[in-house]
């Protein structure tokens, strides 16, 4: 959330069982200690990490929101720039006034999807392509503010949340015009003085797509029906001030969250309790996003209101 103001199938395969073997066991809360800033940003040349997708070999790959950038860090923190999107003359942003990249999410095979709000046409998701000029798939409604983004490989689709116009859009991977998927009250931001963002980060969980509302504070569930269609939004917390993005650490429903505005990561149970695991003692400043990956967890912070140190943190989950 900005301020207001090609691996094979078998890398893929490792991965995931990396994951399932650094998932806490039923029954147990997972635990993050050790937590370090294992690279720091520029932020004077709008280096301000929004978003996060993991490789298979521990390496990240980063949204830069203001620089409109995709970098590229390794596990040593050694980051270079995949991509710089197109400049755009006069964005007309409805919330930053800036054309910013936004969520990012990574198939199998290496390709890369992020979102980019811009206030025009160039406003949508872009496919980025190891080794080519990256192409915009699907237009969004440049009134809207295209913020997290998820990839359901298996369905084929890719889902959007729109932090304006309170909607999740859903997509063909390949491209092609986006579908209104889900929309609600749950889904809005709140009026002004809020700062209106609406529904956040987004994640793809077995039959249901999560998503965060960061003016309200709360932790969403979408169902998806057989059919594919949105089934009715389910509230599973809130009271969760600033939440942003977040990750499933296990194979159950805890979450960690990013609360970009208190500068936490929150360890959220099923019942909707929440704990604070890490703070601003351990690097955080204004944290946007959280991966989880072979018993690492991952949190990127932009520092939008503190100014102050945009990093890259790692911590160890057991």
């Amino acid at each position: 959330m900005p301020r207001l103001h090609r691996l094979a199938g078998a890398a893929t395969a490792v991965l995931a069982l990396g994951l399932l073997a650094a998932a806490p066991a039923a029954g147990q809360e997972p635990h993050v200690g050790d937590a370090h800033i294992v690279a720091h940003f520029a932020l004077n040349a709008g280096q301000t990490p929004e978003n996060i997708a993991l490789e298979a070999d521990g390496s990240a790959d980063l949204t830069f929101a203001f620089a409109r950038q995709v970098a590229h860090v390794a596990p040593d923190g050694g980051t270079r720039i995949l991509v710089t999107l197109p400049d755009v003359p006069n964005p007309a942003n409805p919330l930053v006034h800036s054309a910013i990249v936004t969520g990012i999410a990574r198939a199998h095979d290496g390709t890369l999807y992020v979102g980019y709000a811009t206030g025009t046409r160039k406003t949508g998701i872009w496919r980025l392509v190891p080794g080519e000029a990256p192409e915009q798939i699907t237009e969004l409604p440049p009134t809207g503010f295209p913020d997290g983004l998820a990839l359901d490989e298996h369905g084929g689709v890719l889902y959007a949340a729109d932090s304006v116009l309170g909607t999740i859009w859903r997509i063909p991977q390949q491209g092609g015009p986006a579908t209104a998927w889900a929309k609600g009250a749950a889904l809005d931001p709140l009026p002004e003085p809020a700062r209106g963002f609406g529904a956040n980060g987004i994640k793809v969980r077995r039959d249901a797509v999560w998503v965060s509302n960061t003016d309200r504070g709360a932790l969403l569930r979408v169902p998806v029906r057989a059919d594919g269609t949105a089934g009715p939004i389910e509230t599973r917390a809130t009271g969760l001030d600033g939440i942003d993005d977040f990750a499933f650490p296990g194979t159950g429903t805890t979450v960690l969250a990013a609360t970009s505005t208190t500068d936490a990561l929150l360890l959220v149970r099923p019942n909707g309790r929440s704990t604070a695991l890490l703070s601003g003692r351990n690097g955080l400043s204004n944290p946007t996003s959280v991966a989880v990956g072979g018993g690492t967890v991952y949190v990127t912070s932009a520092a939008y209101f503190t100014q102050r140190d945009p990093n890259l943190v790692l911590a160890r989950l057991r």
